[in-house]
């Protein structure tokens, strides 16, 4: 019987090539300003159109400034070209674009949900390797390269070979204090940075429908640290009710009908996959990472492990058997399009309310859109956070990753609420711990790594 991969897959495939490849049709494509140039640049070159304007959008996320008063200038080296040359050549093209300073600027992942540009049964590419948060809808979503971008935009299509599936159960029930970020690296850390190699992976379980939406985007924003191809949760009520009157999402009748195919999406109980994983969500803890990958995580009470590899213990500075909790830190950043949401602003304001950062660490928040800042500025989280001691900036990928502009420094310790705490990926020689954005907020408070 179909899972829901299954149904996404049979309902997009249009024909098979003779290397047995098969022929999807791409419902939506995102583009960003680090490398939409290129892939439009080159259309344009080849003389050739975008099949369908209205189903493109492009985002300025990834480089652009997130410091107040922000304008095409950029941190980056040579960043400004990249804006200012994606933005001309989709304007050219017909592309909708979330500009800076436009009331829906903001990450790819976060501003596509948000806006109900992504909706259940659909296929959706962008050339960012965590694409896969969006199948928490319900939809195929997953990152591809600057060429597969141009081919999608001209044809509406791309070529894939078909994944090996995977279903991810999570039963039981979350501990108070753990949350989708801990479900996510207690996977990684149990089954490895190459465990789901490939796959198409199916988040399921009583814990995993018992997530909010948000929660559930983070979770598949991590099965990219899993080395999965994309990861997509079943459809069901709170999908429906956070998608409903969205800008994109289908209205009135168009709603109705929508609705009832929606609730087709979900597959069959005893749906076959290639693999199956199965987790006691009750028995997750809080996490934080010791090493270079998400997969070098260990409860937030634990220690680092006695066979640690030895050039991740010597890039972190770090020990076997060092206790994590108590680990000194320089910076800690709330961000990027695993956590940056409303929800993970809110959860981290409550930590931080009425305490101030410890001296000496550098504190960020970086809300995920620019909607998401308003949301949280209404509710006064930003005075929270500002009058704690933290940065309260505009939205964009930030300090995620290091492209050549802002960063943290040369040796120094962060707890990050982000998705990757590979070698420099904050900055040449940061040492980066990554954990939810509770233990981010509280490891800032107390300048070490503590649980909240």
């Amino acid at each position: 019987m179909p899972s829901l991969f299954d149904k996404l897959w049979a309902a997009h495939a249009i024909a098979e090539t003779p290397g047995g490849a098969t022929i999807i049709a791409i419902d939506r494509i995102f583009l960003h300003e680090r490398t939409g140039a290129a892939a439009l640049n080159s259309l344009a070159a080849a003389g050739r159109g975008v099949a369908d304007p209205a189903r493109a959008f492009v985002a300025m996320d990834h480089i652009v400034d997130t410091r107040p008063g922000r304008t095409d200038a950029t941190t980056m080296p040579g960043g400004t070209a990249f804006i200012t040359e994606t933005r001309a050549a989709a304007h050219a093209a017909g592309l909708t674009v979330f500009d800076i300073g436009d009331p829906d600027q903001g990450i790819v992942h976060v501003v596509s949900p948000e806006l109900g540009i992504v909706l259940p049964g659909l296929t959706l590419v962008a050339p960012d390797s965590h694409s896969c948060t969006q199948g928490a809808v319900g939809a195929l979503a997953w990152g591809i390269g600057s060429t597969e971008a141009e081919h999608a935009l001209a044809t509406g299509t791309l070529r894939i070979d078909r994944p090996p599936t995977m279903r991810v159960t999570f039963d039981g029930t979350l501990r108070p204090g753990v949350t989708a970020k801990d479900m996510a690296l207690a996977l990684i850390a149990r089954h490895g940075a190459a465990g789901g190699q490939g796959h198409a992976i199916e988040f399921a379980g009583s814990a995993v429908t018992a997530l909010p939406m948000e929660a559930r985007m983070t979770l598949c924003n991590m099965a990219t640290e899993f080395a999965a191809f994309s990861a997509v949760i079943a459809p069901d009520d709170t999908t429906f009710a956070w998608l409903r009157g969205r800008r994109y999402a289908p209205a009135g009748a168009l709603w109705d009908r929508a609705l009832a195919e929606w609730r087709q999406l979900p597959g069959d109980a005893d749906a076959a996959f290639d693999r199956e994983i199965s987790i006691d969500a009750a028995g997750i803890a809080p996490m934080v990472s010791w090493g270079t990958s998400p997969a070098q995580s260990v409860p937030l009470d634990g220690v680092v492990p006695a066979d640690a590899a030895p050039g991740s213990l010597a890039y972190m500075g770090l020990h076997p058997g060092q206790p994590l909790a108590g680990l000194a830190i320089d910076g800690a950043f709330i961000g990027s399009c695993t956590n940056s949401r409303l929800s993970d602003l809110q959860r981290a304001a409550a930590i931080v309310a009425g305490r101030h950062v410890a001296n000496g660490v550098r504190a960020i928040v970086v809300p995920g859109s620019s909607a998401v800042k308003r949301a949280a500025e209404a509710e006064g989280l930003d005075a929270v956070f500002t009058a704690a001691g933290f940065e309260w900036r505009e939205s964009g990928c930030s300090m995620c990753f290091f492209a050549g502009g802002e960063s943290f420094g040369a040796g120094q310790r962060v707890i990050s609420s982000t998705n990757r705490n590979f070698e420099s990926r904050q900055g040449p020689g940061t040492r980066t711990h990554i954990a939810s954005p509770e233990v981010v907020a509280a490891s800032a408070i107390a300048g070490r790594i503590s649980a909240p």
